[in-house]
């Protein structure tokens, strides 16, 4: 994973606490309000549970110690303070062990809408809420596990699994589709776009075709996997998925759009 950001995490105080700046604070607040209107009837129960039970503060940024004390309590996880960017290891290892890594920093004003780094609202708003739900920690955890034993080439096709699942799935519901990527979730224009927009395919999640699909970082989505249930997430983790990238390997990536 490059390691080449102008951000710089923001570092704790003997108390544990991290001081952000009233610029910082606003900008939050900024992104918090806009994104709890947009996710309206568009974002799973799961995670609206979730985001309820997390009580998320409207006007400031939150401190990572009471994250962890929610997180703790329901699924047995907790955040970890990272810099911006870490690397693959660190990363797997992270959620091998029930730690999600969170970048300390907040995007600047003129990054609003889009930001390639993740950020602590990305981390936060986007992703914590559904580490509250059983099914999809147990699948995260289970990812981390699996990643971390990996060769590197194995890696990059797994990279496919998480992105099409936690950072840009979709839930088919008796509702209608739904959404459970926090890459969507913390994103105005791909919240709207994930489910109106007529460009992306909206496919249901094969897991030959997830690991076969390639993905960019910086457009709007070409595709988007869409899962049954959380439980769905969950057998998907117990699958000898190793296997199944040696499959994918002979069969070769589809070609990108």
């Amino acid at each position: 994973m490059a390691t080449n950001t102008k951000y710089r995490a923001k570092k704790a105080d003997i108390n544990g606490f991290i001081h952000y700046s009233d610029r910082d604070n606003t900008t939050w607040k900024i992104l918090i309000e806009r994104q709890l209107t947009l996710i309206e009837n568009r974002a799973c129960n799961e995670y609206i549970i979730g985001l309820r039970d997390l009580d998320l503060p409207r006007l400031h940024i939150p401190q990572l110690a009471d994250i962890d004390d929610k997180l703790g309590n329901a699924t047995g996880w907790r955040t970890e303070a990272v810099s911006a960017l870490i690397s693959f290891e660190r990363f797997f290892t992270l959620l091998a062990n029930k730690k999600f890594p969170v970048a300390t920093f907040i995007r600047n004003r003129d990054e609003l809408d889009y930001l390639q780094e993740p950020d602590i609202f990305h981390e936060i708003f986007g992703h914590c809420p559904l580490l509250l739900d059983p099914d999809f920690a147990s699948f995260t955890e289970n990812y981390g596990k699996l990643a971390k034993r990996a060769s590197k080439e194995d890696r990059r096709y797994l990279a496919r699994l998480y992105w099409f699942t936690v950072e840009f799935g979709l839930l088919d519901t008796d509702s209608g589709l739904r959404i459970y990527g926090g890459g969507i979730l913390s994103s105005k224009q791909e919240t709207l776009y994930a489910l109106t927009s007529e460009k992306p395919h909206r496919v249901n999640f094969n897991i030959m075709d997830v690991l076969r699909t390639p993905y960019r970082i910086d457009v709007l989505q070409e595709v988007y996997f869409k899962i049954s249930s959380m439980q769905e997430l969950s057998k998907i983790s117990q699958l000898d998925l190793l296997k199944m990238v040696a499959n994918a390997k002979e069969l070769g990536l589809y070609s990108a759009s």
